[in-house]
């Protein structure tokens, strides 16, 4: 008898509700501030940015949260995604374990994105919007917006990390086949930009920046509000729809994850697999071991301080308390740009300081690597965002391997590398290289963290 390599669910089987970890958590989340008055921020102090469904969403206390009818019907173009056996890795591995992968490079932009880009974008529709502006690394979540501002006739501008901009052109053009408009950050449009450029015309851009710009022309015009791709709270709730349909499909298989791993830059595709089994253990289930895995280059979890920091490098944004290097520092400009960011989505934070997760950092050369490895035995060629994730399933099968433990390994493959070519060329012509951080511009950006009250 063959071995079931694909788990499918059926479009009637997809979830109805998000789920909100924040529910089950033992100890709430410290509160977002004002960085002006250093109080908790309230729902008017974030209306100039986004709708108020989307507010609500992200103080929401509630465990279950609906997903509007019209956004399900948009999800049917590619949900729910399919969850793979991945046979064939575990030979090549040699290993006792076994390993699942949820698979959401099938989505219109090639990434788990979507998924929070399409309701979104119904939010504000529904609320008026007649413009997004936002921020993308290696422009997945640029592209995700872009579809789905086109869905709704909404009109979409993406300032994207420059060294990005410049690796990925590809990104670029599907933005713009979308209807969207995208500009290399940081750049002439914005007060900001220009002042990063006055200080290095050369500036590769980092998420932080390019964030800094998107918020300062969304605050200008009554018709227009910023979306952001991950990180707050409503994105990563949006997320949840990965684990729930995984948990299915792993009941299917009648199988369960000993250990559950995502890659880690914001947050949003560690959140979307993880938080549903974390959820479960907390209520009393089953806890699998979580592990984020991050590039090395931009160790947040590793090696940030969990400390109240701006989630923008200009400063516009309010204060969140999370796992950060420094709204100042800048990654060097390897190629996983989603993972590019300087600090860790505040729920995804608190989970690590509360140990319900864990997190592990691999170097650019090794991932692809995985990367490689993976897509000549599943087929898929990853992202190099995805690959990370590869790296850290690998590394648990190979350590089941060496402990004689047939344990079972579910990761979450975020998205699919064709449009990122150019960095397996070099990576096959030697030229990629393992990038490094400037640790002294690291200490620099933590020493200069805001200076928040022990009291709050």
């Amino acid at each position: 008898m063959s071995k079931q390599t694909k788990f499918l669910l059926n479009e009637d089987q997809m979830p109805k509700f998000w789920y909100n970890l924040q529910a089950d958590l033992p100890k709430p989340m410290p509160a977002v501030l004002h960085p002006g008055t250093m109080q908790p921020v309230g729902p008017d102090d974030l209306a100039p940015l986004f709708p108020m469904a989307l507010i609500m969403q992200e103080v929401s206390l509630e465990r279950e949260i609906e997903i509007p009818e019209p956004v399900r019907d948009v999800f049917r173009l590619w949900r729910p995604a399919p969850l793979f056996r991945a046979h064939r890795l575990e030979k090549a591995l040699g290993t006792p374990a076994k390993i699942y992968y949820k698979y959401e490079g099938g989505s219109p932009a090639g990434s788990h994105k979507p998924n929070t880009a399409v309701p979104q974008a119904f939010y504000n529709k529904e609320a008026g919007v007649k413009r997004l502006v936002t921020e993308t690394g290696a422009g997945q979540w640029g592209s995700s917006l872009a579809f789905a501002g086109s869905l709704y006739g909404l009109e979409v501008e993406v300032f994207q990390v420059r060294v990005s901009f410049d690796q990925k052109p590809y990104r670029r053009a599907l933005m713009e086949t979308y209807g969207a408009r995208c500009v290399a950050s940081p750049s002439n449009e914005t007060v900001y930009g220009r002042s990063v450029l006055a200080q290095n015309p050369n500036h590769p851009g980092s998420l932080g920046i390019a964030i800094s710009e998107a918020v300062e022309l969304a605050v200008q015009r009554d018709d227009t509000k910023y979306a952001l791709g991950s990180v707050l709270n409503h994105v990563l709730l949006h997320q949840t729809i990965i684990g729930q349909e995984a948990m299915m499909q792993m009941q299917m298989a009648n199988d369960w994850p000993d250990v559950v791993v995502g890659c880690a830059g914001g947050g949003s595709n560690l959140a979307g697999i993880a938080f549903p089994f974390i959820g479960q253990g907390l209520r009393g289930g089953q806890k699998p071991r979580i592990v984020a895995v991050e590039p090395a280059a931009c160790p947040t979890l590793t090696r940030g301080k969990y400390a109240y920091d701006f989630g923008d490098t200009g400063h516009m944004t309010p204060l969140t308390k999370m796992y950060t290097l420094g709204s100042q520092f800048t990654p060097p400009g390897f190629h996983a740009g989603g993972l590019r960011y300087h600090g860790m989505a505040p729920l995804v934070s608190h989970c690590k300081a509360l140990g319900l997760l864990e997190a592990v950092a691999y170097d650019q050369v090794a991932c692809f690597e995985a990367g490689v490895l993976f897509a000549r035995n599943e087929g898929i060629v990853p992202a190099p965002e995805s690959n990370h994730a590869i790296k850290g399933a690998i590394e648990e099968a190979l350590r089941c391997k060496r402990e004689g433990k047939a344990e079972t390994i579910l990761f979450c493959l975020s998205g699919h590398g064709h449009f990122d070519m150019t960095s397996y060329q070099k990576y096959f012509a030697g030229e990629l290289t393992d990038e490094h951080y400037d640790e002294t511009e690291l200490a620099l950006a933590l020493a200069n963290l805001p200076n928040v009250p022990e009291t709050v």
